[in-house]
């Protein structure tokens, strides 16, 4: 049975709108990836770190409640507190945030390398892939996956508050893109990253050099596909009224990677362009359904009543 492991921050989102919180609840990129997946039935792992406090508790329980084993999470020193992300909607539902976080200079990430084997997927994003002080234990897990032929997905997840330390997280990035098998990406990442609008121009002098398969995303302007050398594919988003954008992005990963499962895709298959474009279409529609949910309503992750559905109509 092939693993999904991600390795990403956890933080409590409090989220609001008209400047009153309107809901709160355990979050992070990956984090957020990891809750879809357990939902749907895939029992990912996950890594990350939370306090000794309320909010770790929380965590801790959310990932018990859906199916996301809590092995290898780590819990911070115990004077350092879980992390806290507001996330204020405008009047598109897209949130800006600001991060409240209160961690250690040392010792982060004490956690015992999983049994990664061949195809297994692992999922990397955020600030979380780009911090001085965890790259160590990140490139360990990157280069146990790159050995055993495991499948890399990444997703950069460039926020509007890094931009103005691009130059100093650029070597991070890069070294992180020698890992990756899938890349993915939105139009405001490639703005704040390399200044870039222009998604061609993005694959051909950014990405191309590293994988070949490349999600390029454009919010409700839909999504353009790059995989095997094969010219560029756009998809539509589906068209919903949205209530939350927060975690539309972090479920298209999991739906993707579902997606990859289900339909049996391998290290190999990527690495080789061996994926058929009418797979990939699959695989695709997987990550719109997923996100497409979540931004109907104030949840981070698919519920279990679309994951059920999902799967009886596949």
């Amino acid at each position: 049975m092939r693993k999904v492991i991600g390795i990403g921050e956890t933080v409590f989102d409090i989220i609001f709108k008209n400047g009153q919180p309107i809901s709160g609840k355990p979050g992070g990129s990956v984090f957020n990836a990891m809750v879809s997946l357990g939902r749907i039935g895939e029992h990912p792992l996950f890594i990350s770190e939370v306090g000794n406090d309320k909010v770790g508790e929380m965590v801790r329980e959310c990932m018990n409640d859906n199916g996301v084993s809590t092995e290898l999470m780590c819990t911070l020193p115990h004077e350092h507190k879980s992390a806290v992300a507001l996330a204020f909607l405008d009047q598109n539902e897209k949130p800006e945030y600001m991060f409240y976080t209160d961690y250690p200079n040392y010792g982060r990430l004490d956690y015992t390398m999983p049994d990664i084997r061949e195809n297994d997927i692992i999922l990397i994003g955020s600030f979380f892939a780009l911090n001085e002080e965890l790259r160590t234990p990140l490139i360990e897990l990157l280069s146990l996956a790159r050995d055993r032929k495991a499948i890399v997905y990444y997703d950069v997840n460039f926020r509007k508050n890094l931009a103005n330390v691009v130059r100093h997280l650029m070597p991070a990035f890069l070294e992180n893109m020698e890992y990756v098998s899938i890349f993915k990406g939105s139009d405001e990442d490639f703005n704040y990253l390399f200044n870039e609008n222009d998604s061609d121009l993005t694959y051909k002098e950014h990405i191309d050099f590293f994988t070949k398969n490349f999600i390029y995303t454009r919010g409700a302007d839909g999504i353009t596909l790059y995989s095997n050398g094969n010219a560029p594919k756009n998809y539509a988003a589906k068209v919903v009224t949205p209530v939350s954008t927060v975690g539309a992005g972090d479920s298209f990963n999991a739906g993707v990677i579902y997606g990859l499962l289900r339909y049996n895709i391998s290290y190999d298959d990527l690495k080789m362009g061996r994926v058929p474009v009418e797979v990939w279409d699959k695989v695709i529609n997987c990550g719109v359904e997923f996100s497409s949910f979540v931004c109907t309503s104030l949840e981070n992750y698919i519920s279990k009543e679309f994951a059920n559905d999902f799967k009886a109509r596949l």
